[in-house]
């Protein structure tokens, strides 16, 4: 399978951790640089509450780690995708704009039967010729949920760490390798997922 994630960014990691230390610090001291001792106490306290239950918690710095990246997937995963509230979609490719000029074979998953898309590319081309909105609708209400679409997504630790205990291990394989790609982001395998998960 082609890889999913690209053009990944992590922001704020550093100060997200210093952040969850704050309910038990009286004072909060700004501009002093952190010694190798300081960072690996505060690197070790946001691993142990990485680490809880989202419930509980004491992993809401979680949600300060910002990561975007560029995601393609099947419209089919977008659908599921979007249920998560934490994942704000910048912008995506556009079926309503860009469904007539698509190359149907290339863009969808292989499991999209054959005759399914050359019906597809008929309908294209039917449009085309026709210019009639009856034509267009009909195009676009036949498009396969496996057509691929790629939209940057920006997101957080925390609603990830969701993402990847509900899906690790889902039915659909688009799911399973997002989540074995997001095994790759810094730090999170070792914060977010459960040794049993993997």
């Amino acid at each position: 399978m082609e890889q999913m994630i690209r053009l990944c960014k992590l922001h704020d990691m550093l100060y997200s951790m210093l952040a969850a230390g704050y309910p038990m610090q009286e004072e909060i001291k700004y501009g002093e640089a952190l010694t190798q001792k300081e960072f690996d106490k505060v690197f070790n306290r946001a691993k142990t509450l990485a680490s809880r239950e989202s419930t509980e918690g004491h992993d809401n710095f979680l949600a300060g780690i910002i990561v975007s990246f560029d995601l393609t997937c099947s419209i089919k995963m977008w659908t599921e995708f979007e249920r998560y509230h934490f994942a704000q979609i910048v912008s995506s490719q556009s079926t309503m704009h860009r469904l007539t000029k698509m190359n149907i074979m290339e863009k969808c998953v292989p499991e999209v039967d054959y005759y399914v898309k050359k019906r597809v590319e008929e309908l294209q081309e039917e449009w085309a010729r026709t210019g009639e909105e009856e034509d267009r609708l009909k195009l676009l209400y036949s498009c396969p949920t496996g057509l691929t679409l790629t939209a940057r997504v920006t997101t957080n630790f925390r609603q990830l760490k969701t993402i990847y205990k509900q899906r690790h291990d889902h039915a659909l394989p688009e799911w399973r390798e997002f989540c074995k790609e997001l095994l790759s982001l810094e730090n999170f395998e070792d914060w977010c997922v459960e040794k049993k998960e993997i």
